[in-house]
């Protein structure tokens, strides 16, 4: 994501709209930063929401660029086209949350708990996914171009007709993991766990480390 250092300046911007509801919980542009609290498109641009519990929230279309949301709880959470470019999600709970063609590029989702995450055709180009959590986690359709998945933990996910070209696997784990017709283009899965993983009709030209045998 290009200029992804602009979003830095809304969090000042922010302030002004910051306020506190009369049960203590954060109200930020109309939105109130509870569980379950109902927040479409809301605008959160480069929010401070490290650490809050937006457990079960509903924040379909939201623009979340460039947020903090480290440590953050977004179980169950509603993020369907939610804007997350440039966010900072590392070490956020996703479990189960639904991301469906959410924006994530550029973000950051260092060992993110994000087991049974749904998040087909989100888009995660240029993404950071080191360490994450992600079993039986439904990427179908993702679009990972140069996503970065370094010993995350992919058994059992769903990355049918994913792009993972030039993406980063190493050491990762893919076991049980459905890998047809993606695109692994360059990729690196060296040291990757692959057993009973399936790639059936997947591109591999140039990829290290893929397995050989697939039609």
């Amino acid at each position: 994501m290009n200029n992804l250092h602009l979003y830095l300046p809304l969090a000042l911007l922010l302030a002004g709209s910051l306020a506190l509801a009369d049960d203590g919980d954060r109200v930020i542009n109309g939105c109130r930063i509870a569980p379950e609290s109902r927040c479409p498109g809301a605008d959160l641009r480069g929010a401070d929401l490290a650490n809050q519990d937006m457990s079960k929230m509903d924040l379909a279309g939201a623009n979340l660029a460039g947020a903090d949301l480290r440590h953050a709880n977004l179980d169950l959470a509603n993020l369907e086209k939610a804007n997350l470019a440039g966010a900072n999600l590392t070490r956020a709970s996703l479990q189960q949350a639904n991301l469906r063609v959410a924006d994530l590029e550029g973000a950051r989702l260092v060992a993110v708990q994000g087991w049974g995450l749904f998040a087909q055709g989100a888009q995660f180009r240029g993404a950071d996914l080191s360490g994450a959590y992600l079993e039986f986690s439904r990427l179908s359709g993702a679009k990972m171009h140069n996503a970065k998945l370094e010993a995350a933990d992919l058994e059992m996910a769903w990355l049918s007709k994913a792009d993972l070209k030039d993406a980063d696997l190493k050491d990762a784990n893919l076991q049980e993991a459905k890998i047809g017709e993606a695109n692994l283009q360059n990729a690196d899965l060296s040291g990757a766990r692959k057993h009973y993983a399936t790639f059936q009709a997947t591109y591999m030209d140039g990829c290290k480390g893929c397995p050989s045998g697939w039609d």
